[in-house]
């Protein structure tokens, strides 16, 4: 699938059959791998050339936006395939693929009539992908703000021994509490567990001789209980401190850890069930963006065709893919079809220097036709 087209229209002052099979052949003759489709865009409602011309000023930036909105459910696809394991969809508008749907163009009457005027259905287009880019912000947050809860937990459970949750590094029989014993868990760096191990009894007395036991180690600590009597904690902790090893508070619950499970579990099922759910919205939204933004291209090119050939409305409007070493000779093609009065087309030429119509909308260069360019991903 090619991922960027052509959109052009030249003028047809005599048949837009007969220039379509000149095209036709000049393509096949000269750029015969340059995919080549009509497209097809009703008799829209034409209105003043004031109002045309006021259209033109927007038509641009609000192509800029549309374009934007399409490549950002596009993008948030991507990535929540990519997070689901799951193998890239091709992305369709109604069923029918994005690349079939723009080369097949056919306008939709019954939702975009064409007796509207061509600001109403602009604007109407622009409202409707701005509703769906604001309810994608909405979605995209609720989803990232489960997700973000998830990688918090996921933080404490991975983290060092210095940061990270315990709870599930402690079993009920590592731990002692009685009316005057406690159960101290010390987080002692990795290579000075020696130092540990020959110092913990006397970094204050009432220590229970031989208590400590190792219970996990990672790339940097290690933890270790320690048994003592409750009234010299404080003091051990002091002690501990200033010997470099870190006594983490920790309160032994199981209520307390179920708790967190299912909390865990929670969060996972949420962020699932919100992923699914986003990326099946993303798709259906995405279908309809693109039909939206195909249709504001038919009316793009119906302006900006009127505006450049005059009324009445006589054009032939396209769909090209050339490769990128054949686009200076499909450029050559286009142009040599263009009216065959030099006058006309030095006129655009000049008019590319800095004349009232140079850069009409459309791409950055000026051409002798209506040309602007789609990127479809």
């Amino acid at each position: 699938m090619a991922s960027r087209y052509w959109v052009v229209s030249l003028p047809g002052q005599n048949s837009a059959s007969t220039l379509w099979n000149n095209l036709q052949d000049q393509i096949s003759k000269h750029s015969f791998d340059t995919p080549l489709y009509r497209f097809n865009i009703p008799n829209l409602r034409v209105g003043t050339l004031d109002s045309l011309l006021a259209l033109s000023d927007d038509l641009l930036k609000s192509n800029t936006f549309i374009e934007g909105v399409s490549h950002k459910i596009r993008r948030q696809i991507e990535e929540l395939e990519r997070v689901s394991g799951l193998e890239t969809n091709a992305l369709t508008v109604d069923g029918v693929p994005v690349d079939s749907y723009l080369t097949r163009f056919v306008w939709d009457e019954a939702k975009y009539p064409t007796m509207s005027p061509l600001r109403e259905t602009v604007d109407g287009i622009h409202t409707q992908v701005a509703k769906i880019e604001d309810d994608l912000k909405v979605r995209v947050a609720e989803y990232n703000n489960v997700r973000g809860q998830l990688n918090a937990i996921n933080r404490k459970q991975s983290g060092s021994l210095a940061v990270r949750d315990l709870s599930n590094l402690v079993k009920p029989e590592d731990i002692i509490t009685s009316e005057h014993l406690v159960t101290l868990l010390a987080v002692v760096p990795k290579y000075s567990q020696k130092d540990w191990l020959s110092s913990y009894e006397t970094l204050t007395t009432y220590v229970v001789p031989r208590s400590s036991k190792k219970l996990y180690e990672d790339n940097e600590y290690a933890l270790y209980t320690v048994t003592l009597f409750g009234r010299v904690a404080d003091n051990f902790r002091t002690s501990a401190r200033e010997r470099g090893f870190q006594v983490r508070d920790f309160e032994y619950s199981p209520e307390a850890q179920e708790s967190r499970k299912q909390e865990l579990e929670k969060l996972v099922q949420d962020q699932d069930m919100l992923r699914s759910s986003l990326l099946q919205w993303c798709y259906a939204s995405y279908g309809e963006v693109f039909s939206s933004w195909m249709h504001f291209c038919a009316v793009r090119v119906f302006a900006e065709s009127i505006l450049r050939y005059g009324l009445p409305p006589s054009f032939l409007a396209c769909v090209l893919s050339p490769s990128v070493k054949g686009e200076k000779k499909v450029r050559s093609i286009l142009e040599g079809l263009c009216d065959s009065a030099n006058r006309q087309v030095t006129y655009w030429k000049t008019e590319d220097e800095g004349g009232a119509m140079a850069g009409l909308g459309g791409d950055t260069d000026a051409h002798p036709y209506v040309s602007f360019t789609i990127n479809i991903a």
